[in-house]
């Protein structure tokens, strides 16, 4: 009844929109497509109301078209053929810039957006990771950082601290692997994007970047080398072993089966047991479903060598296209970001902090009120039930001050190519596996980067 419902609004939102009203606030005739990464069936339903809410605002009709994962590229480069591109589409940081240089985006139009939503408004950090050209690539929505999750009960029955090092946290996975129970799991799968992610991390937190400050590819520095090394010795010897990917590493940690995990931040309704396509499973989880989330701590950022903390996050982005009605595209993505912000950030607060953080006049609205929002699917509770402030603390700080490869000297093109081709994954899970040592998954992967790298 609930699906009928939401149904039934939303048609008789288009249809109050297709027949008019006063012209100057309803422009007839006027539709846009929106192409989201939200796929799942209730995040789709909610979107789906959303946008209702701007047809009925603004007249402007909505064609939302959700695209599964992994399809967004094979999805523009078709439109692209047809000349059907969407006019505003959810798209990764990586993806902004590129589209931007292949023309698919309209920087222009995404930063006069910036600009009347309120540049102080947003986060720097973000707004520093789209800008090309002095431009945004596009407008920076929501953001997560990945995250240690470590069973705080089994470290502190073994005298450990908490884990603010990469040393730190394969120390503990030495000393926690036993009894049936790994010291870690984490993603070993070649050609993965999962993988990818958690090398990244590990890396940054390793002092290894992809490109140095002088624009060569650097796989091969100290800091790289000893990343592939490090990441090779947990996977190989403190790990469960076998194929780790996103689900695997997942159910493992639920088991109780392992004393840390490194993994994205959409895993936490799921361990409070708020979900029930992916259930606890860990004995003392039987009395109480929540137990992995009280007991488990989140470290964001890792201390690196130099001091400095480190961590892999992303930003999700709303990119308008260079198409016919670019004026009504960017009043659909500043509703996104305003009077229907909330509603999509509660899609799955967990994964989504906002970057825009508030207006001008009370900087902080939208902090405040993603706080208060409830995550789950089945059953739906604020996090702060579960969770330590800290550990909630840690996800804005992750979403605000994250890292990344080669964005911050101006190669993001680069690291899309990477995740299109994974050749360092690749190269990784050969060393895993015992095939070639680590220093030579280094030397591959520099020489395949190397290759991939476009000529000037």
């Amino acid at each position: 009844m609930r699906h009928a419902v939401a149904g039934l609004m939303l048609a008789l939102a288009l249809l109050a929109a297709a027949c008019g009203g006063d012209s100057a606030e309803r422009p007839a005739g006027r539709s846009l497509t929106l192409w989201i990464g939200e796929n799942q069936p209730e995040r789709l339903r909610a979107t789906r109301e959303n946008v209702a809410d701007f047809v009925r605002r603004t007249g402007i009709r909505v064609r939302l078209v959700a695209l599964g994962d992994d399809e967004l590229a094979s999805k523009v480069a078709a439109a692209r053929r047809t000349r059907t591109l969407p006019d505003v589409m959810q798209v990764g940081m990586a993806d902004a810039h590129a589209y931007v240089r292949d023309g698919v985006l309209d920087a222009d139009a995404a930063q006069q957006t910036v600009n009347e939503l309120g540049e102080e408004t947003f986060s720097a950090r973000a707004l520093s990771l789209l800008t090309s050209e002095g431009r945004v690539t596009a407008v920076p929505s929501d953001g997560w950082g990945q995250l240690l999750i470590y069973r705080r009960d089994l470290f502190a029955a073994a005298g450990l601290g908490v884990p603010v090092t990469i040393a730190d946290v394969e120390r503990a996975a030495r000393r926690l692997n036993r009894d049936r129970r790994a010291g870690i799991t984490l993603a070993t799968t070649a050609g993965d994007g999962f993988t990818a992610e958690t090398f990244e991390h590990v890396a940054l937190a390793s002092g290894c970047q992809l490109v140095d400050d002088e624009g060569a590819v650097s796989l091969t520095s100290p800091g790289c080398r000893d990343a592939f090394a490090r990441y090779a010795r947990l996977a190989r010897r403190y790990s469960p072993g076998g194929r780790q990917d996103v689900e695997r590493t997942r159910d493992i940690y639920f088991a109780g089966r392992a004393a840390m995990i490194f993994w994205s931040p959409f895993l936490l309704d799921a361990m409070a047991g708020l979900r029930d396509e992916a259930v606890p499973t860990c004995p003392e989880c039987r009395r109480d479903p929540a137990y992995l989330a009280r007991n488990s701590g989140l470290v964001g950022p890792l201390i690196g060598p130099d001091g400095e903390p480190a961590q892999y996050g992303n930003l999700s982005t709303w990119g308008i296209t260079a198409g016919d009605d670019v004026a009504s595209a960017q009043r659909l993505v500043k509703y996104l970001m305003s009077d229907g912000y909330l509603r999509w950030l509660a899609l799955s607060p967990q994964g989504k902090y906002p970057v825009r953080t508030g207006v001008p006049g009370d900087l902080e609205r939208y902090v405040r009120g993603w706080a208060a929002l409830e995550s789950g699917v089945e059953r739906r509770a604020p996090l702060r039930r579960f969770y330590s402030t800290a550990s909630i603390d840690s996800l804005g700080e992750g979403a605000r001050s994250f890292r990344r490869w080669a964005f911050e000297v101006g190669e993001a093109s680069l690291l899309g190519m990477l995740t299109e081709r994974q050749p360092i994954t690749r190269a990784l899970a050969a060393a895993i596996a015992g095939d070639i040592t680590p220093d030579e998954a280094a030397r591959r992967s520099q020489q395949a980067v190397e290759r991939l790298r476009p000529p000037g």
